[in-house]
């Protein structure tokens, strides 16, 4: 079996192929075809758009980026934070904030938890400061981050689903074409997190071994 093909098995044992529902037009491209109602998502084109979300969050370690996680699925919780804490470093254990928010406003307007409290939006982040990228796991929700991130011209990088309407899909600037099942985003954030330790550990700013890298993600 080649790389390339073990890595598509992988994808497959995830369900990212699987979407909810018929295909927006938009999403199309993605689709591979059609069962009982539902999309098979293009494993190849997942896989080729993951590899490009990837390389830009790995990218933003030479700038010591902020990288913004949005998370709304108590399921991914877990996931997230540990993804956050790798990438963020240090800067993610001083700065941590796990809070309930309103998402409208939550980066064009000030940070006032009376304005932020009744939608369970549950964020994961570093710094608070704005960041340079943000990461959505949520776009079925429609959240309206995606909206603010695009008016501040933040690149977004988003799991998206067939359903995913268009006012959201063409403001986001790296689609990951996938079902949002459990064992996909511990790959996604497994992929992204890899990338970007990696990455810092080329230019110095993080310590250690790819082998130890490896060891530890693995843990």
């Amino acid at each position: 079996m080649t790389i390339h093909a073990a890595v598509i098995q992988k994808l497959l044992n995830t369900g990212a192929h699987l979407g909810r529902r018929a295909a927006e037009h938009h999403f199309k491209q993605y689709a591979y075809g059609t069962r009982n109602g539902m999309t098979i998502i293009d494993s190849d084109k997942t896989l080729i758009c993951l590899r490009s979300a990837a390389h830009f969050v790995a990218n933003l370690a030479h700038m010591r980026g902020n990288i913004f996680f949005v998370n709304t699925n108590p399921l991914f919780d877990e996931i997230i934070e540990l993804t956050s804490r790798r990438i963020q470093g240090d800067s993610y254990n001083h700065n941590r904030a796990m809070n309930l928010w309103k998402m409208g406003g939550f980066l064009t307007n000030s940070y006032s938890p009376k304005k932020f409290r009744s939608r369970h939006k549950k964020l994961c982040f570093g710094p608070t400061t704005m960041p340079d990228c943000v990461v959505v796991f949520d776009t079925e929700r429609k959240s309206s981050v995606i909206l603010e991130a695009s008016k501040l011209q933040i690149p977004v990088v988003a799991i998206v689903d067939p359903n995913v309407p268009l006012e959201f899909f063409e403001k986001i600037t790296y689609p990951v074409p996938a079902r949002d099942s459990v064992k996909f985003v511990y790959l996604f954030c497994n992929v992204i997190t890899k990338c970007f330790v990696a990455e810092q550990m080329k230019l110095g700013i993080k310590d250690g071994s790819k082998e130890d890298m490896m060891k530890d993600l693995a843990a």
